[in-house]
């Protein structure tokens, strides 16, 4: 088994509960289905927002509508780098899998496809 890390990002058009929530869900359900990961594969996920979000908790909605309730997670702010993406939310999941790291599909969502062109 291999320790594997998916990076997903998805940019939000609000700064309420509901927004992050839906952007949470949408992103993290994308990233486990495209990669073909079992919950209970999950080391570890770390999530972070630009410091335009800060209604919520990304983590809460993992655990509440997507059963991450036994992965460790925490929540961080993104580095405020000048004319960088706004009301973006980032999340890095680390897994075990036996896939190779050419395996794996990062996701970018919205206008966070941006941030990773050479994805597209």
């Amino acid at each position: 088994m291999y320790s594997r890390g998916i990076r997903g990002a998805i940019t939000l058009s609000d700064n309420t509960k509901e927004e992050i929530k839906s952007a949470t869900v949408e992103l993290l359900n994308k990233m486990i289905t495209e990669n073909e990961v079992d919950i209970k594969d999950i080391a570890f996920a770390i999530f972070t927002l630009t410091d335009d979000l800060n209604a919520d908790f990304p983590a809460k909605y993992a655990r509440l509508e997507c059963g991450f309730s036994d992965v460790p997670m925490m929540c961080y702010h993104e580095l405020n780098v000048p004319n960088s993406l706004k009301m973006c939310l980032r999340v890095l999941l680390n897994i075990n899998t036996e896939k190779k790291q050419n395996e794996i599909r990062h996701i970018y969502l919205k206008e966070a496809s941006i941030l990773r062109q050479d994805l597209k």
